[in-house]
């Protein structure tokens, strides 16, 4: 399971963040058209960067498991909003490319895992965020 995550600022920029995830460190930012410097990914860039990462971890342990000719996974992703009965929601699309000799059972297989990939499952359903202000 995840290990805590700490974001905070860095000083470095209008709204740059400083972000350690165990061992490493990383650079979060929006992008200029909103007033950031476009330093690092935007938030939902790490959003949809851990939900493609997931589908393809997830993808390449079963293809491993059941020993199919999967040679490579790519996994490009976008966000958008859009309108569903009156309400604006996120909407990610998520294209899965599979590379290698596959069947076309074992590709709607791959799909109906990728599905079920830990990340996939978390967004699709209702989190429940527990926020409190630190002591």
């Amino acid at each position: 399971m995840s290990g805590v995550v700490v974001v905070a600022e860095n000083g470095q920029g209008r709204y740059q963040q400083a972000v350690t995830v165990g061992q490493h460190q990383l650079i979060a930012d929006e992008p200029i058209s909103v007033g950031g410097a476009d330093a690092g990914p935007a938030p939902f860039d790490f959003i949809m960067a851990g939900l493609g990462a997931c589908t393809s971890m997830t993808l390449r342990m079963y293809a491993e498991r059941k020993g199919l000719a999967l040679t490579r996974i790519s996994v490009a992703l976008s966000h958008e909003k859009i309108e569903v009965d009156g309400l604006s929601r996120d909407r990610i699309i998520r294209d899965i490319r599979l590379d290698g000799d596959l069947t076309d059972e074992q590709r709607q297989r791959l799909l109906e895992i990728a599905n079920k990939c830990p990340v996939h499952r978390a967004l699709a359903h209702s989190l429940i965020l527990d926020c409190a202000l630190a002591a």
